[in-house]
């Protein structure tokens, strides 16, 4: 069965008078459970400049965490993690229709990460992120739906220039921006451990993937990773909320696909 550890931690950072992100997760309750459901954990930074951030982003994990908890028995991850993102698009738009003039603009970014057998499913809508660090060595599994890293998908940026620029913070989807939500779905094949880290930008904006890789690597207690990669992130800037959550896989079980359903690999 797969087997795993985690460590969440969010902070306000140094300049922001709230905080906008929120995070959330579902373990299972017993083995029957983390064989038919899994693990889920999810971030979501509520779009900052706009009203109520903190509100939206609570609505759309709040809405993420209930549909897991409510999905059938063995539902892919694949299939459930876009419907589950799509309601969390439709939890937003309808608190700010509910908030009034007050919650006008509501936004927020998600990014989501299931859990089971030997398979990681992320689902993304904005700028946070989710890596996998392996051996020592960090990879983004998600790409940011922001101006500039659209523009260095096509080649009008390099990957330099991209991370510089001033629109690398003007997001191209959000939770919140219209009825329907173009969610990006992306899968990792797990091996014993793998590190997996989701975050917001006031991680990943202040501090290298280089960065990331060698604190997480360095503190084997996945709290105190947390904790230094906050501080770090506080340290380079502190302009923005930061959150992240750490997963570490102790264990996996390999399984294979045929015809929709799982087996396990001998």
């Amino acid at each position: 069965m797969l087997d795993l550890e985690f460590s969440q931690l969010s902070d306000p950072g140094l300049v922001r008078p709230r905080n906008e992100d929120y995070l959330g997760y579902v373990t299972p309750a017993s083995p029957a459970l983390a064989r038919s459901h899994g693990w889920l954990f999810a971030l979501a930074d509520g779009v900052g400049g706009q009203r109520q951030g903190e509100v939206a982003s609570r609505a759309a994990i709040e809405e993420v965490v209930g549909g897991f908890r409510r999905a059938a028995a063995g539902a892919p991850h694949r299939d459930l993690l876009p419907d589950l993102v799509q309601s969390a698009n439709a939890r937003v738009c309808e608190t700010e229709l509910m908030a009034g003039p007050a919650g006008s603009g509501m936004a927020s970014t998600i990014v989501v990460c299931a859990l089971r057998f030997d398979c990681a499913t992320v689902a993304h809508v904005g700028d946070s992120r989710a890596y996998v660090i392996r051996g020592g060595e960090t990879r983004q599994i998600t790409h940011d739906h922001t101006v500039a890293s659209e523009q260095a998908r096509i080649g009008i940026l390099s990957a330099k220039e991209a991370a510089e620029v001033p629109t690398r913070h003007v997001l191209t989807r959000s939770l919140g921006k219209g009825l329907f939500a173009n969610v990006e779905i992306n899968e990792v094949r797990l091996l014993p451990k793998d590190v997996l880290l989701l975050c917001s930008d006031g991680l990943h904006g202040a501090v290298s993937a280089a960065e990331i890789a060698e604190t997480v690597s360095r503190n084997h207690d996945l709290e105190v990773a947390a904790r230094a990669l906050v501080a770090c992130a506080n340290e380079q800037d502190g302009g923005d909320n930061v959150s992240v959550q750490l997963i570490r896989i102790r264990g996996v079980e390999r399984m294979g696909m045929y015809r929709g359903r799982p087996y396990k690999l001998r």
